[in-house]
């Protein structure tokens, strides 16, 4: 494990880069968005996670990538939430929506070092009352550790003071294959309900049975999908851990994530364009550069029937916890 600068934000505080490696796998996590900011698998010489390769990139188009978004990740309606009778108005930073918390979200925020070791991190963020337009003084905590031969576990951690919202989520896009697309991948998701949007990738309220395009229960080539930024529902409410996706790549990487979250937001990135900020493999990553795979809870969820609650609780506790599982197979 090792630990070193890489740049300094505005306000003159130093981000820093955490290095950490087990068994096959090696990771750095960046502290600026507690971000997973590179993996790499034992014999595959490319990167499997897409990455900034300087703070520039991280402030500017890659400000997401591989980040702790939230504290509510995906969009809510009208940037609006009322929460205890009172209506809170939020950053409306997409649209009429509010996306990933704001322009001042958990992936805009330098997080504390809280612990370190050669195969593990945890770092914490406080949010203040009001912080992104949310009640409540909000402690947050995310570690990663690496489980020999090849699994990140990650888990995030949530209590508050106050009733507000928590729905906060890890954000990587991965690319198995470090082709310029991930065209070349197969996916599976154990999910029979997928959530429809509208024109604004908002969900329309209906919860709708996978069938043809929409249908991932067994591998489909990615190529073949339609376009994707959806929510894919694993069930009604978290649950215990559950292997809910395989990813495929066509040099035989192979990811699979089991997670206790009820969603997974699927985003294929397909007007990706982060000129002229590199990426890791040293050139701006272009559309459907990777595919973003994010355990949650189900996106605009405040008022929408059927849908998991974020509400939490004055003295309440959130937690998550993910499993990103990496092989190599013979193709």
């Amino acid at each position: 494990m090792s630990i070193r600068t890489i740049g300094t934000l505005d306000s003159g505080a130093a981000v820093e880069t955490i290095a950490l490696a087990a068994g096959d796998l090696r990771a750095e996590v960046v502290t600026l968005g507690a971000r997973l900011n590179d993996l790499r698998l034992a014999g595959t010489p490319w990167p499997l996670v897409l990455g900034a390769a300087t703070l520039g990139g991280m402030t500017g188009p890659m400000r997401w990538f591989g980040a702790v978004v939230g504290p509510v990740a995906n969009r809510l309606r009208g940037a609006h939430v009322e929460i205890a009778g009172r209506v809170h108005a939020l950053d409306a930073n997409d649209g009429d929506a509010c996306l990933h918390g704001g322009h001042a979200g958990t992936a805009a925020r330098l997080w504390q070092i809280a612990d370190t070791a050669p195969d593990r991190a945890t770092l914490t963020l406080t949010l203040e009352e009001g912080a992104c337009g949310l009640p409540g003084r909000r402690e947050l905590r995310i570690s990663y550790r690496i489980k020999p031969p090849a699994t990140l576990v990650v888990r995030l951690w949530a209590t508050t003071d106050a009733p507000t919202l928590l729905n906060p989520a890890l954000h990587p896009y991965w690319n198995l294959d470090g082709t310029p697309d991930t065209g070349g991948h197969r996916l599976r998701i154990a999910a029979d309900h997928v959530l429809p949007t509208d024109a604004a990738h908002l969900p329309t309220g209906e919860i709708r049975p996978v069938a043809g395009p929409w249908d991932l229960r067994a591998l489909r080539a990615v190529a073949d999908l339609p376009p994707l930024d959806h929510n894919f529902c694993l069930a009604p409410s978290p649950r215990p851990l559950t292997e809910v996706a395989e990813l495929r790549g066509a040099h035989g990487v192979c990811l699979r994530i089991a997670t206790t979250a009820p969603g997974l937001q699927v985003h294929d990135a397909r007007e990706m364009d982060t000129a002229p900020w590199p990426g890791l493999t040293g050139t701006p990553y272009g559309p459907r550069a990777g595919l973003a795979l994010e355990p949650q809870m189900w996106p605009d969820a405040p008022g929408r029937a059927g849908f998991p609650a974020i509400d939490c609780a004055a003295g309440g506790q959130w937690a998550q916890e993910s499993r990103y599982r990496l092989v190599r197979e013979e193709v």
